[in-house]
């Protein structure tokens, strides 16, 4: 999806795609990360709003609702009191809102010659792990830099996880050297389906996004793939091929718990 700086068209134009897809018989529906607003620590606090009160969030039940599917909102700057966090929201066909995450690792980073991006300089963590069903399909929700965290996509298989979604919005740095590898690594390691969705690119934009939005399969085959400008990616997934591969090669079921772990820590809030 292409964003821009006004935030009443980033909502039309998700309208439009959201309704695009429905009409090609899309049950869920995926947005990029930051899709109402331009990426960036001097834009979130213009941007953020509250949920579920907020014009965005507002906006998104409705359509879910409208169009009866499932939607994951990509994600929006979210302001709760003085803070503020990057948060995805999972709304149903009757429009209720059934998860919201929070960015759990915040994107600090600087790399001599590429990006230099600090997160935290406006952001809170998240503390908690988010899934969601539908019907017998249950989905593990991270945020851009949360694909790097092989323990957070460890404790999503655990908990019985057949998909990975992340929203997300690598640059023109890291997108070329890792987008495409840590999505097909996520689905190879924990043996779902992955989707990454990103914003398309805007060379004019402070952040410049990689986009390739895409869907791999469990045995870490791309299935789609956008390329860097706004489109649709559509698949259709065949919700076999998950047992067919964890049959065959049974890692998950062949580790050493009597070495190692990957366990969670309740968050105390």
């Amino acid at each position: 999806m292409a964003v821009g700086e006004d935030l009443r068209e980033n909502l039309q134009r998700a309208i439009k795609l959201i309704r695009d897809a429905t009409a090609n018989n899309s049950s869920l529906i995926v947005l990029p990360e930051c899709f109402n607003s331009p990426y960036g620590t001097k834009h979130f606090p213009k941007y953020a709003e509250p949920i579920p009160n907020g014009e965005t969030s507002k906006t998104l039940s409705e359509e879910a609702k409208a169009n009866k599917v499932f939607l994951v909102a990509g994600s929006i700057p979210e302001r709760e009191g003085n803070k503020f966090y990057n948060t995805t929201t999972v709304w149903s066909p009757s429009g209720e809102l059934l998860a919201k995450h929070r960015k759990i690792h915040l994107f600090d980073i600087d790399i001599p010659g590429g990006v230099r991006f600090k997160e935290s300089d406006c952001l809170s963590a998240g503390k908690d792990l988010t899934t969601f069903n539908i019907s017998n399909l249950k989905i593990g929700v991270g945020i851009c830099y949360d694909l790097r965290f092989s323990e957070l996509s460890k404790i999503y298989r655990k908990q019985g996880v057949d998909m990975l979604l992340y929203p997300g919005a690598f640059n023109m740095t890291t997108g070329p050297l890792h987008w495409e590898l840590l999505l097909r690594a996520r689905a190879v390691d924990e043996q779902v389906f992955v989707a990454g969705v990103s914003p398309a690119r805007d060379t004019t934009a402070d952040y410049v996004a990689w986009g390739h939005s895409m869907v791999v399969d469990p045995w870490g085959k791309i299935l789609q793939q956008a390329d860097s400008q706004e489109e649709t990616v559509i698949v259709d997934l065949d919700l076999a091929e998950i047992d067919n591969v964890r049959k065959q090669i049974p890692v998950y079921y062949q580790r050493r718990e009597d070495l190692y772990d990957t366990i969670e820590v309740k968050s105390k809030m």
